[in-house]
């Protein structure tokens, strides 16, 4: 068992969580870093010579405080936490979120350090990240769960018709919706790296929601 499946399964666990609260994302890209250039491809300052917005964790302490909604304040913020994760958070290749402000977890999942300790999903090196992407969780979407249970469980079932047998289906519960996925996460019995798992993750990503790929 390697680190990297075990942050995978850490990760999914604490997917599972942000799901019940019931937000569904955590992070994203950033406008810049020095030698860092951002989505659209312009240049932008590095962290050091950004000053902390009033509010935020870097100018007083807690969490910061978005000032805006909406999905493009939700992408800002995403790309705020991306630049920390890259400069401070000791990932530099984290990847940019999609246009909707979603993260692409399967590109998150190809830049683990597997002889790291999750820091790509838990907000950084000793989480120094972690405001950030609380606050960015604060702006994102709200959520049918409903529609989203039955998206992963068709999700589910067609990875298991696609020849992931051991795939479980999601559950209902406390509110929200755990996802489904390897049995035991903790100790894994499906390997996401092999080639029948990524055929059948292409071949079910349709059934998925957007936001929600990687969830499971």
């Amino acid at each position: 068992m390697t680190n990297h499946t075990v942050s995978r399964g850490a990760a999914r666990l604490r997917l599972a969580a942000v799901v019940a609260a019931p937000l569904l994302v955590l992070s994203a890209a950033c406008r810049g870093g020095e030698g860092v250039r951002a989505h659209e491809g312009e240049e932008i300052a590095s962290v050091a010579d950004q000053p902390a917005p009033a509010g935020s964790a870097r100018a007083g302490g807690g969490s910061p405080k978005p000032a805006a909604s909406g999905r493009s304040a939700f992408y800002d913020a995403q790309l705020t936490y991306v630049r920390w994760m890259r400069t401070k958070g000791g990932v530099k290749d984290f990847p940019y979120p999609k246009l909707s402000g979603y993260l692409d977890w399967p590109k998150i999942d190809d830049v683990v350090d597997p002889k790291g300790r999750g820091e790509e999903y838990k907000g950084g090196r000793n989480a120094v990240c972690f405001p950030e992407m609380e606050a960015a969780m604060e702006l994102a979407p709200k959520r049918d769960k409903q529609k989203d249970y039955e998206s992963m469980l068709a999700h589910a079932k067609c990875m298991r018709d696609n020849g992931v047998s051991a795939f479980t289906n999601p559950t209902l519960s406390g509110g929200g919706v755990i996802p489904g996925g390897d049995p035991n996460p903790g100790n894994p019995v499906i390997d996401p790296k092999s080639p029948g798992y990524e055929r059948s993750r292409e071949a079910c990503a349709s059934k998925l929601l957007e936001g929600l790929d990687g969830m499971q």
